[in-house]
């Protein structure tokens, strides 16, 4: 099901999308569809980077919130740098989220 959105737009931004769904051959709706796709994707993983690396979560946390799977978030752990923090509370949280 699709719902239909309005959205304000500053007007070069509405220039480069017209550009680039006109250079890929696709409609406008499809290209912003994909745009928001990828970005909130992005966004996920952000959020559940930020909030393992504060410590504010596990990295099984994380990878859920990030809509992922563990060794993807183990993977963009790796990519960005950040240590993986793996301590007794981390297994037992992981261990009771594999018999969910």
């Amino acid at each position: 099901m699709s719902k239909v959105m309005s959205v304000r737009i500053p007007d070069d931004l509405e220039k480069s999308l017209l550009e680039f769904s006109e250079k890929e051959s696709k409609p406008t709706s499809e290209v912003i569809r994909e745009l928001l796709e990828r970005g909130l994707k992005e966004k996920r993983i952000e959020l559940g980077l930020q909030l393992y690396k504060e410590g504010k979560v596990t990295l099984w946390k994380a990878a859920t919130i990030a809509n992922v799977s563990l060794w993807e978030m183990v993977e963009k752990l790796k990519e960005r740098k950040i240590e993986v923090q793996y301590g007794q509370s981390e297994l037992e949280e992981d261990l009771k989220a594999l018999e969910d």
